[in-house]
């Protein structure tokens, strides 16, 4: 016994280690969606911010650039010789350096160049064919290891028809340093940016799925048998799984339930009649066949009343059914014809009723309703489909008969298993009981009244109507 035991347990066993398939990690979804758009929406921005703020400190450079080409402009005259003189000086001292990345230069057709003294021994590069009435900025790298941005613009000064050419150049130097600072800093303002954005998206997931993770501890309590729900405080868009998962767990314990009772009951009902065969076989009594024989048709009635039942509870676990009761009741009354052609059966009432529930259980239920009425009653049997058609939810089906009919105070007690008012015909006493196991199976009801218009017996059956089925 100790040896096999490990065998016993190894499937479970195996079946709790083995892996489930899955699509993988929603946390991982999660972060990896966030750090695209993250890192989309930071390098975008980045180069937007980039751009615009160079484009910034280069129009200010720019604009420097043109103040001082207007101020030469305007302080250029012509001289007796005819040479560009300055009718004041030009105000930054860095024109005076040599070599101090400042510099201008005026030019004409047939006349020297006239350069600024920071350019010592060079000359800016003039070009006296083209018309540049409108500033014009360039870059230049005609210095060796100093890149120029040049503004340059053609003027023809009073007293002259010279087109001279003024040039206004500095080293670009300061404009690339200035920029580096600010892509620099952009660079560390993003990174950080960034980086907090990261560590903010995975918290944010982690605590987003925090309920996930309680769940599953709750699922995990109840496998130890420490809860049977999850009864924890959860955010909205969890609850409505929790509360399918709770719905499951009860479902589930009431068919177990179920299983138990009709276990329970099965075993009662066959513990008699095995009771008295095991008297009479000890006993060595003389009708020991008969006995036999009448309790183990006893038995069978048994079984089969439970397996009809333990069928119905397997098909309504299966999913949702739907069975046209019309069909139904027309296969029943060619059956019933045929066992009673003396009863009459008539049928009216709506042709495309349909009701939940396996069309094999209906031609049960229907089989016995309408096989007792044409046995009990006075030849007479009338079937109405849909009785209440107003009613949304369920669909009633009723059957009268002529015959005697049923004391009210014996309607309830006819329902047990077994119980018969009338003993001189056949039966097993567990047609109607069969009929209410069935109908409560599915969620229906059936009651016994009394015939207003054939004065029998009217036996009532309430069966839900199918989701969506209108009326």
């Amino acid at each position: 016994m100790a040896e096999s035991r490990p065998a016993r347990d190894a499937p479970s066993q195996r079946a709790i280690d083995t892996p489930a398939p899955h699509t993988g990690s929603l946390a991982r979804r999660m972060l990896l969606i966030a750090s695209a758009w993250v890192t989309v929406l930071l390098l975008g921005g980045g180069l937007a911010l980039d751009q615009s703020l160079t484009g910034l400190i280069t129009r200010n450079f720019d604009e420097q650039l043109g103040y001082m080409l207007t101020a030469m402009v305007a302080s250029a005259e012509i001289g007796p010789d005819g040479e560009v003189f300055f009718n004041r000086p030009l105000g930054d001292q860095r024109f005076l350096e040599p070599n101090s990345g400042l510099y201008w230069q005026i030019s004409g057709q047939g006349h020297e160049d006239f350069p600024s003294r920071s350019l010592w021994d060079r000359s800016l590069t003039s070009n006296l064919n083209q018309n540049n009435i409108d500033p014009k900025i360039t870059d230049s790298d005609q210095f060796e290891g100093e890149p120029l941005r040049i503004i340059k613009r053609s003027v023809i000064l009073p007293g002259t028809n010279t087109l001279w050419e003024f040039q206004v150049a500095a080293s670009r130097g300061e404009l690339n340093a200035q920029i580096r600072r600010i892509r620099a800093i952009l660079i560390w303002s993003f990174l950080v940016l960034g980086l907090g954005l990261f560590v903010m998206a995975g918290l944010q997931t982690y605590y987003g799925l925090g309920p996930l993770r309680r769940v599953r501890q709750a699922i995990a309590r109840m496998r130890e048998g420490e809860a049977s729900r999850v009864n924890d405080p959860l955010p909205l868009e969890v609850q409505p799984m929790v509360q399918e998962l709770n719905a499951l767990l009860e479902h589930s314990e009431r068919q177990a339930e179920e299983a138990r009772t009709h276990a329970g009951n099965l075993a009662h009902a066959l513990k008699t009649p095995l009771t008295v065969v095991m008297n009479a076989a000890t006993a060595k009594a003389d009708d020991l066949a008969d006995t036999v024989i009448r309790e183990a048709a006893v038995m069978r009635r048994q079984v089969d009343h439970h397996l009809a039942r333990a069928r119905a509870v397997g098909r309504r676990a299966v999913g949702l059914s739907r069975a046209q009761v019309w069909e139904s009741v027309e296969a029943v009354e060619r059956a019933v014809t045929r066992l009673y052609p003396q009863v009459r059966l008539d049928m009216d009432g709506n042709r495309a009723a349909e009701v939940s529930i396996e069309r094999q259980d209906l031609d049960e239920i229907l089989g016995n309703l309408i096989e007792n009425a044409a046995k009990y009653g006075g030849g007479s049997v009338f079937i109405t489909v849909d009785a209440v058609p107003n009613d949304a939810k369920f669909c009633e089906i009723w059957v009268e008969d002529d015959g005697m009919g049923i004391p009210e105070a014996e309607r309830e007690r006819i329902f047990d298993r077994g119980a018969r008012l009338d003993t001189g015909k056949p039966g097993t006493g567990l047609g109607l009981a069969i009929v209410r196991d069935v109908a409560e199976i599915y969620g229906g009801a059936v009651d016994l009244r009394e015939s207003e218009d054939l004065g029998g017996l009217m036996s009532v059956l309430r069966l839900p109507r199918p989701l969506g089925a209108g009326k």
